[in-house]
């Protein structure tokens, strides 16, 4: 099995541009608006961002800003597939201007325009991502009442186009099948609130922005598992430094990302070239933990009663048993893609 990955420098609001194949799932992370660190590219992208920054009209800015980013879930929906999800991790933004301090809920006006989009909103989650700072209040401290409660939380929020996919044929079937995750990842994935993970480091050197904005891997790797098959199309609009697409590429999905960040780009590429041994071991260390979850369940005097012989593991529920946990073997450049040969897990002769 292959899987095709491809990275543009192109600028997301003109996704039909790029994009040839359809989509099944769309995972990002876009530009917050009213975060200073995206002034300047909301600047670049609209006049009336500009002039409202300028002016200090919050409420403008705001809705100046959403209004680009609308352009990009109108191509984004068009591009999937009837029933693909479309996942997007936003945070709302806390701001003073004009002597104003105030928060800009951008989770509820993404949730808007996708819904004037015809999207079926689905359950969100709440990523929970505590600082390590000691001051844990904004505004002013012990007085009442002019202080503010801490923000650490951000929003993925989770859409369908329509209703359900469906799966027709018998290899769509199967694939499926092969695509399910374990009974203890959905008991952890599928929570409402995910506080076990952490951001990751920002900073940067080198050409390009100084902070990355990225995504931990485990939050696209996570959402990869529990929103797409095996040889699906994942999209991410907002590449960055590829974190999406590198999460494809060891699950066994192709990836399409757009950037307009050249040594992001490049920063991506290199992620994808470099990535395969990372993803090996992130492969067998899945392996490991379902390993470990059985051995307990069974200590407790639960032994899981279905038996997956792709891997040889115990698993808790029929829809288990043909579970293939895939990892890259290599990856080749192959006209301006990247391809990744995949393999199963644990074994260096089998393919899938």
């Amino acid at each position: 099995m292959q899987t095709r990955h491809r990275l543009h420098h192109h600028d997301a609001r003109g996704l039909a541009d790029v994009l040839d194949e359809p989509v099944h799932l769309v995972l990002t992370s876009p530009p917050y608006p009213m975060i200073e660190m995206w002034d300047a590219a909301f600047r670049a992208m609209s006049v009336e961002a500009r002039r409202c920054l300028d002016e200090a009209d919050a409420t403008g800015a705001f809705e100046a800003m959403h209004r680009e980013l609308d352009k990009v879930w109108e191509a984004a929906v068009d591009a999937l597939v009837p029933g693909g999800i479309c996942c997007i991790n936003i945070g709302d933004a806390t701001r003073t201007m004009a002597g104003q301090f105030r928060i800009h809920p951008n989770h509820v006006r993404i949730v808007t325009a996708m819904q004037q989009l015809g999207m079926t909103v689905l359950p969100d989650i709440l990523w929970r991502k505590p600082t390590n700072g000691p001051t844990k209040f904004m505004g002013s401290g012990m007085l009442p009442p002019g202080a503010y409660v801490t923000y650490e939380h951000e929003y993925i929020l989770v859409f369908r186009k329509g209703g359900k996919r469906l799966f027709k044929s018998t290899e769509d079937k199967t694939q499926r099948r092969r695509s399910a995750y374990f009974w203890e990842e959905r008991n952890v994935w599928f929570s409402d609130l995910w506080s076990d993970l952490r951001g990751v480091g920002q900073a940067r050197s080198g050409a390009g922005r100084s902070r990355s904005a990225a995504f931990p891997l485990e939050l696209a790797w996570r959402l990869t598992h529990m929103f797409s098959l095996q040889g699906d199309t994942v999209l991410d609009p907002f590449a960055g430094t590829g974190t999406t697409a590198l999460a494809a590429a060891w699950t066994g999905r192709h990836s399409v990302g757009c950037d307009l960040d050249p040594a992001l780009l490049a920063e991506a590429g290199d992620r994808l070239a470099s990535g395969v041994l990372e993803g090996q071991s992130r492969a067998l260390a899945r392996l490991a933990a379902h390993r470990r979850f059985v051995e307990s369940r069974a200590a407790q005097g639960k032994p899981p009663k279905h038996h997956n012989a792709v891997h040889d593991v115990p698993v808790v529920t029929g829809q288990e048993r043909e579970l293939v946990v895939l990892a890259p073997r290599r990856m080749v450049q192959d006209a301006g893609e990247l391809v990744a040969e995949m393999g199963v897990a644990g074994s260096a002769a089998r393919t899938p």
